[in-house]
């Protein structure tokens, strides 16, 4: 099933229940070259012999300027030039590198994602937002640029490690959280194993968060204001992603603990949600407590992109479905981690 999406800067085409072996015929007679990186190399190894492929190591560590220049370098001696086409194969790491090494090669090339974890099919791969990291500070470099395609092949998932599903659910729970009482209600009433188990019911949810990821890009694609309300979470998590070294969905989800006790003392929050909120992450393989040093994680968080003077544009709930932009000063993020690191060692 194809769906076109427009926004602003282009438009992106949408390749829902598709196959990987259809990706020449959207290529229209240009060189393919795939960027993955090595585990999902070995895992589908017959995806890789037709096409010139760079395989990079795996992990959030490769995303940085060293690994642009190495596929920067390898580009060049494939002859690569504007008339090709990159494709990124891989989680969120693979598609940010693929977007940013793609929007600055020759000052852009066209380029195409195949997202195989849950979490980059609902979130990372979508919304033109491509970028690397310097150091602990998450995406610091990067273009805001949409690709020219995105194509959807199940299959990729049954090879999906546990602990990737949960990584993925992070970001539908935030979607559920900061839009979409619907999805909530559905979650809530659910857990991992059944969405495992269900394909027709996981596609449906799939969907519904790709529709309000679209959604907000279409209207902010370079993030001035209602594109905001998708850093749910991320503004801690990411401090404390970089910090623990942690995977990704698993920081977002303590970030929307966090997120939800700063909410308490500036929109009122009902307390319930932070409690309802830790059912939620239990339920989908989710850590809800954590130990950590919360000096450390206040200084990543003053070099966050989003800070103006002593204080950050936050992302608070009002309630499950709602979400604001709120200024928040440090002191009251500084008093949230510290109630939140408090309670994670009891």
């Amino acid at each position: 099933m194809k769906v076109e999406v427009s926004f602003p800067s282009t438009k992106v085409d949408y390749y829902f229940n598709a196959r990987f072996s259809e990706l020449e015929s959207l290529a229209n007679g240009r060189e393919i070259v795939l960027l993955t990186d090595k585990n999902i190399q070995a895992l589908f190894p017959s995806y890789f012999q037709k096409h010139p492929t760079i395989i990079i190591p795996s992990g959030e560590v490769i995303k940085s300027l060293q690994t642009v220049q190495d596929v920067t370098e390898q580009l060049i001696q494939l002859n690569t030039n504007r008339n090709s086409l990159l494709v990124g194969v891989g989680g969120g790491v693979i598609t940010d590198l693929t977007g940013f090494v793609a929007s600055v090669y020759m000052r852009g090339i066209c380029f195409g994602f195949v997202p195989t974890s849950l979490l980059s099919m609902v979130d990372a791969a979508i919304g033109g937002k491509n970028g690397v990291n310097l150091g602990f500070y998450k995406n610091m470099l990067g273009v805001v640029r949409q690709p020219e395609f995105i194509l959807y092949d199940a299959f990729f998932l049954q090879t999906l490690p546990t602990q990737e599903w949960s990584n993925g659910f992070a970001e539908i729970i935030k979607y559920a959280c900061v839009f979409d009482i619907t999805i909530w209600n559905k979650l809530s009433k659910s857990n991992l194993t059944f969405y495992q188990n269900n394909e027709t019911d996981l596609a449906a949810l799939m969907q519904s968060c790709i529709q309000w990821k679209n959604k907000t890009v279409q209207e902010d694609e370079h993030e001035k204001g209602f594109r905001k309300l998708l850093n749910f979470g991320h503004t801690a998590g990411h401090a404390l992603e970089n910090s623990l070294n942690l995977p990704h969905g698993f920081a977002v989800g303590l970030g929307m603990l966090v997120a939800c006790n700063i909410s308490e003392k500036t929109t009122g929050l009902d307390v319930s949600v932070n409690k309802n909120l830790e059912q939620v992450l239990m339920n989908y393989g989710l850590p809800t407590k954590m130990s950590f040093d919360t000096a450390s994680i206040l200084e990543i968080l003053k070099m966050d992109k989003k800070r103006v003077g002593n204080e950050i544009d936050f992302i608070v709930l009002e309630e499950i479905g709602k979400a604001i932009i709120h200024k928040v000063s440090f002191e009251v993020i500084h008093e949230a981690l510290i109630n939140f690191s408090h309670e994670s060692n009891h």
